[in-house]
């Protein structure tokens, strides 16, 4: 029995190609084949298409197509039906509505890359190297590690981005969220105009101030209160962070007209915006939030009047504070005594304390915690006999209390940013113990430099490594200004250098290496040659760990010689004159 066949009609332009060969359709004229299956007029592709493909995996035995024929005909059919669909699937389509040609790309007002550093910011994006699978660099700088560096210095110098590298730094920005701030600022605005073309760039939308929407003018009341009304989460916390950053008074306001109608998520977010330019003028507003339905908004809205040492809740906690904490003169030394609470009371709670201690915490050491923390430092001169913060801190405690106490302070120096008893806390950098005499762990010390100057701070964590070497210094470098002061670089690599000397296990410092690419000073690599002609191997030590300790050096000083040309590039003093160029 014969079957006439047509051949398969050429894809269409910008039609799917199928992935196999098309299956005859029979010939409705005439012939003893399979009829061909005869499908509904309303057939719609996705769904229709889905139960074909389904058919063919379970087997026409198993299942039947809508609309077509059962039994011994049936694979013919649902061949035939298959064809007829790769038809309409290729040339059924409807033409859809023209869209409108979207706007121009906004002006970027902001003078052009010089050539020299366009061309580095595309080696730098399309830069993929990284560790091998051995976990070994080799001896090649990692340029995604010196992106964000460049974003920053060519932000500092407030060049704009070109715009064939936008869809590459979008690109970039979407896959490192660290990267998204500097990358995005560096964008501009043609860089939120071309993300909103492109759904994988959505993120710049939500990321960019304003980036949904324009934010209104500072004189445009009747926009603000508009968008402030019905604008996005995201555009109001956008609004309020702005109008916040300008103008406190009239942020404040603005969040209390809805206020008592916002969501508890929604108030928590909304009043973390108070951080920016908090005042005393704040304290009735963040006073009416410690009734707040939600424990969170009230938790918050204590913490911020704990930061205002003259607040009334300040006070309050002062007094609590001070009944928990006694000198006792009838020893023959003075000694801290701690009488913690026996209860937390309704005051206390509505005050931001919590109640309920967490797993494997006292109750009573957990509330006198709470309670130092937000107590205004210089409550505890006046109540420990007028000593000072080191004087404070150097008195002994009884009972097995002095952890707790210190732990506290230290909380309380960092919210209130108190530099005097930080330096308290942090004791010499040279002190035997790698903690301190108040906190408890280099991350509590890590936050206590934070509140002191970038070269007070660059100084003490060049005297810890000094005494202590590196491998409790690692968290104390991250809050180091960057670059690197010369006396904190040349304690870093004077460090790293005697690891080596002393057949140290080398993987060990790599993340210590990666910092000090990134951030010594590019000027040190001229200073660093003699470290390339480094000592043999030691005797017993790891094999290839010389090996190891080479390349990361000569990685060190390359990368640092590459910074210096990338930074050079992008410093319009250092550019050469136009016709010297030519």
């Amino acid at each position: 029995m014969s079957r006439t066949s047509t051949a398969a009609p050429p894809p269409l332009p910008h039609a799917p190609a199928p992935s196999a060969p098309v299956p005859p359709v029979a010939d409705p004229s005439g012939g003893s084949g399979p009829p061909t299956p005869s499908l509904p007029d309303d057939w719609e592709d996705p769904d229709d298409w889905e139960d074909l493909v389904t058919t063919a995996l379970l087997g026409t035995a198993r299942r039947t197509p809508t609309g077509s024929v059962s039994g011994a005909n049936a694979p013919a059919a649902l061949l035939d039906a298959a064809a007829v669909a790769t038809v309409r699937r290729r040339a059924g389509l409807r033409p859809a509505r023209a869209a409108g040609r979207p706007r121009p790309a906004p002006e970027d007002l902001r003078p052009g890359l010089p050539p020299a550093a366009a061309r580095r910011l595309t080696m730098l994006l399309t830069d993929r190297s990284g560790a091998s699978g051995s976990g070994r660099r080799g001896a090649a700088p990692d340029l995604m590690e010196l992106l964000p560096q460049w974003l920053a210095a060519a932000n500092a110098h407030g060049f704009a981005a070109p715009p064939p590298a936008l869809p590459a730094l979008l690109d970039a920005a979407r896959g490192r969220t660290d990267l998204r701030p500097a990358a995005l600022r560096f964008a501009g605005p043609r860089g939120l105009w071309l993300a909103r073309l492109n759904p994988d760039w959505r993120f710049a939308l939500r990321s960019a101030p304003g980036g949904g929407t324009s934010l209104p003018g500072p004189g445009d009341t009747e926009g603000v209160l508009r968008l402030w009304q019905e604008g996005l989460f995201a555009e109001r916390v956008a609004l309020l962070s702005s109008l916040r950053s300008r103008e406190p008074a009239a942020a404040r306001e603005l969040l209390a007209t809805t206020w008592a109608t916002e969501r508890a998520e929604d108030r928590l977010m909304f009043l973390d915006s108070l951080r920016t330019r908090l005042g005393p003028d704040d304290e009735p507003f963040l006073e009416q939030s410690l009734a707040d339905r939600s424990r969170t908004v009230r938790a918050t809205a204590a913490e911020l009047l704990s930061a205002l040492p003259g607040s009334a809740l300040a006070r309050r906690m002062a007094v609590r504070a001070g009944a928990c904490v006694a000198v006792d003169h009838t020893r023959d030394a003075p000694l801290l005594t701690v009488e913690a609470p026996h209860e937390c009371d309704a005051g206390m709670e509505r005050d931001g304390v919590v109640a309920k201690a967490p797993a494997g915490r006292g109750e009573r050491s957990w509330w006198l915690g709470q309670l130092v923390e937000a107590t205004p430092l210089g409550t505890w001169s006046r109540r420990l006999g007028g000593r000072t913060p080191s004087q404070i801190v150097a008195l002994p405690v009884g009972d097995d209390w002095r952890s707790e106490l210190h732990a506290a302070w230290c909380r309380a120096a960092v919210r209130q940013r108190d530099a005097e008893w930080a330096r308290a806390l942090l004791g010499e950098p040279s002190a035997a113990e790698t903690g301190g005499p108040g906190a408890v762990s280099l991350a509590e010390r890590s936050k206590l430099l934070g509140t002191l100057d970038a070269a007070e701070r660059a100084g003490w964590v060049a005297g810890f490594i000094g005494t202590h070497g590196l491998p409790d210094a690692f968290q104390l470098l991250g809050v180091c200004a960057v670059p690197w002061s010369p006396q904190l670089g040349r304690a870093v690599v004077d460090a790293l250098d005697i690891a080596r000397d002393a057949g140290s296990y080398p993987w060990s410092f790599s993340g210590v290496m990666g910092l000090a690419e990134r951030c010594l000073d590019p000027l040190e690599a001229s200073h660093l040659d003699a470290l390339l002609a480094g000592p043999g191997e030691p005797e017993d030590v790891s094999p290839g760990a010389g090996d190891y300790w080479s390349e990361a050096f000569q990685r060190l000083v390359t990368t640092l010689r590459l910074r210096g040309a990338m930074l050079a590039e992008l410093d319009p003093a250092a550019q050469p004159p136009p016709h010297a160029r030519s």
